[in-house]
């Protein structure tokens, strides 16, 4: 595991900043996640990328999940350790603290010249059910990225699970890279330990080890939450 690095001071005027967004895609059902291979540089990682002028970062996770692998993906709200403030209106009417959040289960400041950083938040996504994808259908010729729905609020991610049959693939596409470098991508779901192994011992593994343990973590909570309800009284 690297090691957490000790908080800093720094500031960077726009012109000397870039921020991006990267993923870990699971397959939760099969134990399963996306790891990309350069075919040209020989070697694996997570997709990632600096968004858009004016993009929102969670979606820019997203995107640059699909174009630099070709799986579509939405974002996974699991119980994350962070240090975020409930939302003020969420807590003056009384609302249970949410549980389950979007956030970046972890982020890497690199230095991308002499003069400029580079800031790059992790997220933890899952695959499309199949009803979803089909009604998304194919990508359109002119590489504009849509969007998936967000992850329901009130879907289980147990019940989830329920949606696909035995056996089912996320659909991969092709050509969904957008520069010649991104051309010799090429992507696989692996089995999350053998992709923790390809990947070595640095900050993408463990976004893969800690994603895992965290979506291990939901489905051992929902599973608790049913166990202990007795059901309606007759």
């Amino acid at each position: 595991m690297p090691i957490p690095s000790h908080p800093v001071y720094a500031e960077f005027p726009a012109v000397n900043l870039t921020c991006g967004a990267g993923v870990a895609i699971f397959h939760v059902k099969s134990s399963r996640v996306v790891l990309c291979y350069h075919t040209l540089e020989h070697y694996w990682f997570l997709p990632k990328g600096r968004r858009d002028a004016g993009e929102e970062t969670r979606r820019g996770a997203e995107r640059e999940g699909f174009e630099e692998s070709g799986y579509r993906n939405r974002l996974l709200p699991l119980p994350i350790i962070h240090r975020q403030p409930q939302a003020a209106e969420s807590v003056a009417v009384g609302e249970a603290k949410q549980i389950n959040v979007v956030e970046p289960i972890w982020t890497t400041l690199l230095p991308q010249s002499k003069r400029t950083q580079y800031l790059l938040h992790w997220f933890v996504a899952e695959t499309l059910p199949p009803d979803l994808e089909t009604s998304m259908g194919p990508p359109p010729a002119s590489r504009a990225y849509h969007e998936p729905p967000p992850y329901p609020s009130n879907l289980r991610l147990v019940d989830r699970l329920a949606l696909e049959p035995d056996g089912y693939e996320p659909t991969r596409y092709d050509n969904t890279g957008v520069d010649s470098d991104e051309a010799h991508y090429m992507s696989y779901l692996l089995p999350v330990e053998e992709a923790i192994q390809k990947l070595g011992k640095n900050s993408m593994g463990e976004v893969i080890a800690v994603g895992w343990e965290r979506i291990q973590a939901r489905l051992a909570a929902e599973s608790d939450a049913t166990t202990s309800d007795p059901g309606p009284v007759h």
